[in-house]
C-alpha cells in the first residue's frame, strides 16, 4: 500500500511540474499542489522527490527547490512565421503544428527548413512547443527592400510582415545604391552575436515609388524569370512554325468558317478564338479554339521543362512574363488576325434553345478573320 501511495504521489508531482515547466517549486508549494498534509504525507513526498531525482525526472536547481526535466526530441520541418513574430513548425512526422516563440527562432526565417527541439505537451489542451536548434536550408537568400544609408553602412528595410529583421550592409557591399533606393540584397552570413544578418546589395532598381522601379522590384521579389536562356531561345528559333500540308491532313480544316478573337484593346496575347456558322438544318455550329502549343513543345525537351517550371504566363500592369519564348507566345501560338494557326478545338452543334445535339473535340487548323 505504501508503494502504491508513493507511486501515486510521484505521478502527481510530475504532472504538477510538467504543467508549469519553467517554474521552480519548493516542498511546501508541491505539497499544496498535490494535496499532501500531515507528517506521514510529507515524509512520503520527500521520498518521492528523492526517487524522481535519482531517475532524472526532476532537477534540484537549489536546495529543496525543484523543476521538471524536459524531455525533448528533434524534429525537422518548415518554419511558418506569423505577423506577430512567433512561428509554427510544420512537419510531416507530426499531426499537429509546433508553436515556436519569437525568442526561440534562433535566426530562422519564414519558410526555412530547420531542426527543432520539440517538448511534450503541458496540460490537456496545451500546444506542442519547440525551439529551433539548427537551420538546415534557407528558403531564400535574396530580399527586396529600401536602403537606409548611413555614413559607413546601410540597412535594407524589408517590406514583409513576416521578415522580423532588417539586413545590415557594410559600406563595401553597398555598391552604387543610393539612400531610398529599392534594392535586391543577398544575405551573406548571420554572425552569432549579431542582431541582424549581413548582406550585399546585388542590384539597385532606382528610387522607390517610381513605376519602372516597382515593376523590376516585383519581378525580383517573386523570382519571376523575365528572360529566357540563350540555349532555350536557340531551341525555340529552330522550330519549324510553317503550316505543313502533311500536318493539315491530320487535322480538321476550319479555315473556311468565320473565326475571330474577342479581347480588350490592352490584351497581351490572343490564344483563344470562336468560330460560328449556320447549318443547313437551322442549327448553329460553335467552335472554341485554343492554340495547339503541344504541337511545338514535345516532352523531355528544354522548352517543355521550362514551360513546366514557369507553369503560366504572368501579367503585370505594363508587361508580360511569358511561359514560352516569343517565337511561340507572340507568333506561332498567337491567334492573330489574317493568319492560319494550329489549334485544339471543342465544336458544338446547338439549336435555337442552345441545346447541344453534337459535340466534337480534336486538333484543327483555323484562319482568324478578325480581332474584335
Amino acid at each position: 500500500m505504501m508503494y502504491l501511495k508513493r507511486k501515486s504521489i510521484k505521478k502527481s508531482v510530475v504532472q504538477v511540474l510538467e504543467n508549469e515547466p519553467k517554474k521552480i517549486f519548493n516542498h511546501k508549494q508541491i505539497a499544496a499542489k498535490v494535496g499532501i498534509n500531515g507528517i506521514i504525507g510529507k515524509k512520503l513526498l520527500k521520498k518521492s522527490l528523492s526517487e524522481l531525482l535519482k531517475k532524472g525526472k526532476i532537477k534540484e536547481v537549489s536546495p529543496a527547490k525543484y523543476r521538471i526535466v524536459l524531455t525533448q526530441k528533434s524534429i525537422s520541418g518548415v518554419v511558418e512565421l506569423t505577423a506577430q513574430g512567433n512561428a509554427y513548425l510544420i512537419s510531416e512526422v507530426l499531426d499537429k503544428d509546433v508553436f515556436i516563440a519569437a525568442k526561440k527562432l534562433n535566426k530562422a526565417l519564414d519558410g526555412d527548413q530547420v531542426e527543432a527541439a520539440v517538448y511534450p505537451k503541458r496540460g490537456k489542451n496545451s500546444k506542442l512547443e519547440g525551439e529551433v536548434v539548427k537551420i538546415l536550408k534557407r528558403k531564400k537568400e535574396n530580399f527586396i527592400g529600401i536602403l537606409q544609408l548611413h555614413s559607413n553602412f546601410g540597412f535594407v528595410i524589408i517590406n514583409d510582415s513576416k521578415m522580423y529583421v532588417d539586413i545590415f550592409v557594410p559600406k563595401e557591399n553597398i555598391g552604387g545604391a543610393q539612400d531610398g533606393d529599392k534594392v535586391l540584397v543577398k544575405i551573406d552570413e548571420w554572425p552569432k552575436k549579431a542582431d541582424s544578418p549581413y548582406g550585399t546589395i546585388i542590384e539597385s532598381y532606382g528610387r522607390s515609388g517610381l513605376h519602372n522601379t516597382e515593376m523590376h522590384a516585383i519581378l525580383a521579389q517573386y523570382e519571376l524569370p523575365y528572360k529566357f536562356s540563350d540555349q532555350l531561345i536557340e531551341q525555340a528559333n529552330k522550330l519549324d512554325t510553317k503550316i505543313k500540308t502533311e500536318e493539315v491532313a491530320k487535322r480538321r480544316d476550319l479555315r473556311n468558317i468565320l473565326t475571330f478573337t474577342i479581347d480588350p484593346k490592352d490584351a497581351k496575347d490572343f490564344d483563344d478564338a470562336l468560330s460560328f456558322q449556320v447549318l443547313e438544318n437551322g442549327w448553329y455550329e460553335i467552335g472554341i479554339h485554343i492554340a495547339d502549343v503541344s504541337h511545338y513543345i514535345t516532352p523531355g525537351t528544354l522548352l517543355d521543362e521550362e514551360a513546366y517550371r514557369r507553369a503560366t504566363s504572368v501579367y503585370l500592369v505594363d508587361r508580360v512574363v511569358p511561359m514560352l519564348p516569343e517565337i511561340l507566345s507572340n507568333k506561332a501560338c498567337s491567334l492573330s488576325p489574317k493568319e492560319e494557326k494550329y489549334t485544339f478545338s471543342a465544336i458544338f452543334q446547338i439549336d435555337d434553345a442552345a441545346k447541344i445535339h453534337k459535340q466534337w473535340f480534336g486538333r484543327t487548323l483555323i484562319y482568324s478573320d478578325s480581332r474584335f
